[in-house]
């Protein structure tokens, strides 16, 4: 497996992956919009392994040969060398095919394209992709360096040697993956958004409180996280974001977004990373 790998997006997902690979042995091509988007995403690895320096679990030395791995900007042709591409920009069908499609120009032929989208279809975002046998689901989980699992998800046109090689990618970063047949929500997403949604709607039927609600999941159904601190994590308008596409794939009225989320996304209450969601975060 290639240990030179690019990443589109150095928001939250994009750099955890980044922070991941670069942990794993692996250099790191971090791209975004301007270099000022990608930078930040560099200054957040970085103070990540500040922390990891404070608590004892790494050294200066690893930090340091680990920060001198990543080329940060946003010209795609920083690409050509990587031998594998994972696009981690907003979750929006048509940002992410703009991107995608980019990317396959940029890179050769043989180069692995993976997608980290939470919930959209694989087979629509090939349609963007030069030869989309090579594209694939590569389905990361916040925070990368913490959550293990990756979902694998091939679309019509991947290739069995594409689903191999990204299982390959998977491991070779430290995490376990398994495939999973193409359908809105993978099934991580198709299982727990619901969850956040249905807390959701109990916080604006006024059932009980936030942390009531969560208290009540961890200690009657032994979550190590309530469904809307947890929601908060993933961020609100990730959550709205993919109940919006399982509500209309699966045309499903169980699906439907609660409108609490959508007030919160206008707002700008989009949890931890604006500081404020269902709980208030000091940033």
């Amino acid at each position: 497996m290639s240990l030179r790998i690019g990443i589109i997006g150095a928001g939250t997902m994009g750099r955890g992956i980044a922070e991941t690979a670069l942990t794993s042995g692996f250099s790191v091509v971090l791209l975004d919009t301007s270099e000022e988007l990608a930078e930040k995403g560099v200054s957040a690895i970085k103070k990540s392994f500040e922390r990891g320096i404070e608590k004892g679990r790494l050294t200066a030395e690893a930090a340091q040969d680990m920060m001198g791995r990543i080329t940060a900007g946003k010209d795609y042709s920083l690409l050509r060398d990587c031998d594998a591409v994972i696009e981690a920009v907003y979750e929006n069908l048509n940002v992410k095919t703009s991107v995608l499609s980019a990317v396959s120009r940029a890179v050769g032929e043989g180069v692995l394209i993976g997608t980290n989208t939470s919930s959209l279809s694989i087979s629509k975002m090939a349609a963007a992709v030069e030869r989309p046998e090579r594209f694939v689901g590569i389905h990361f989980f916040n925070p990368v360096p913490v959550m293990k699992l990756v979902e694998i998800v091939p679309g019509e046109a991947t290739s069995g040697e594409t689903v191999e090689r990204a299982r390959e990618l998977a491991q070779s970063l430290g995490k376990t993956p398994v495939v999973v047949k193409e359908s809105p929500g993978f099934v991580v997403n198709r299982l727990l958004c619901p969850l956040m949604n249905e807390a959701a709607y109990l916080v604006m039927e006024g059932v009980a409180s936030p942390e009531d609600i969560d208290t009540a999941m961890k200690l009657g159904a032994n979550h190590p996280i309530g469904p809307l601190a947890l929601a908060d994590l993933v961020g609100i308008d990730v959550l709205l974001a993919i109940m919006e596409v399982l509500h209309s794939e699966l045309g499903d009225e169980k699906y439907k977004p609660c409108p609490l989320l959508r007030e919160m996304v206008e707002k700008g209450h989009l949890g931890r990373k604006t500081g404020q969601g269902f709980y208030s975060y000091s940033r």
